[in-house]
């Protein structure tokens, strides 16, 4: 690992801060590769202090990995629509992200990665929490396991963007549509990680409606068993924000819930989303 680039745990379970790192300017190969690894092996990473990372430069680290997404549902900045401003201001109640989930699992092709970067931050509290799915894939029994391998769950962005649906709701400096009618994808509950070959749960709570060839019913018990295993606190970490911090996580194996404990005061971060393949 170069020098420079400096990695340490924050938890037990999943996350790293990056120091000797500056994302805005010209990464090296080596750089680039250290970081890289850093992510797989802690599903997600953090950097302090990126006050320079302009949106042409947050894009141009987000593309070092793939292709940029652009929000179905919700519009990005007018000059760049592959970055989506979340923003929460005094008066507002809702935040947005205020709940376990991992990005984009209602497409056929979920993310592979998002990179957020704090602008603006409250005084206290905005925290994100992470949670480790291969982690909680593994500390499942055997049985469990055997059960889920195979199983197919359907996701859809229809509850969480629908007229009452908490990603949705009017904001006073995001525009979000509503998508009652979204369509429906199959993913694998259990999905192997296509660059680690971990296996994962695949399944959350905003995004997973049932499992294939089961009613909504039928499918609650044992998706309300897999969600309260998932988000276990011993597979997750906590990050505390800072202006100019940067946060990128793997959507193929965790999952992330923003907290809501700031009324009063303005966040504002930009997110870059990182395509991904069909999960297998």
């Amino acid at each position: 690992m170069p020098e420079a680039v400096r990695v340490e745990p924050i938890a037990g379970a999943l996350g790293a801060e990056i120091g000797g790192v500056n994302l805005a300017g010209d990464l090296s190969n080596s750089d680039f590769d250290a970081i890289h690894d850093a992510f797989l092996k802690h599903h997600v990473i953090f950097f302090r202090d990126q006050h320079d990372l302009t949106p042409e430069a947050h894009k141009s680290f987000g593309q070092r990995f793939g292709s940029l997404n652009v929000h179905p549902y919700v519009s990005g900045m007018d000059a760049h629509p592959e970055i989506m401003e979340i923003i929460k201001e005094p008066e507002e109640k809702l935040n947005f992200g205020g709940g376990w989930h991992s990005d984009m699992s209602f497409l056929e092709k979920p993310a592979l990665g998002s990179i957020l970067h704090a602008i603006e931050v409250p005084p206290f509290g905005g925290d994100t929490l992470f949670a480790n799915q291969v982690a909680a894939y593994e500390a499942l029994s055997d049985g469990m396991k055997a059960m889920l391998d195979g199983m197919v769950a359907i996701h859809s962005a229809s509850r969480e963007y629908s007229a009452r649906g908490h990603s949705a709701q009017a904001r006073k400096s995001m525009d979000a549509q509503v998508a009652d009618d979204a369509p429906e994808y199959e993913h694998p509950v259990v999905r192997t990680h296509p660059e680690t070959g971990r296996k994962a749960l695949y399944v959350n709570p905003a995004f997973t409606l049932r499992f294939k060839d089961m009613t909504k019913r039928e499918s609650r018990p044992l998706l309300n068993f897999l969600f309260e295993h998932s988000r276990d606190e011993r597979f997750t970490c906590r990050f505390r924000w800072s202006d100019g911090a940067v946060a990128f996580w793997d959507n193929r194996c965790v999952w992330h819930y923003a907290l809501n404990d700031y009324h009063g005061h303005r966040r504002h971060m930009r997110r870059v989303t990182v395509n991904g393949d069909r999960p297998a």
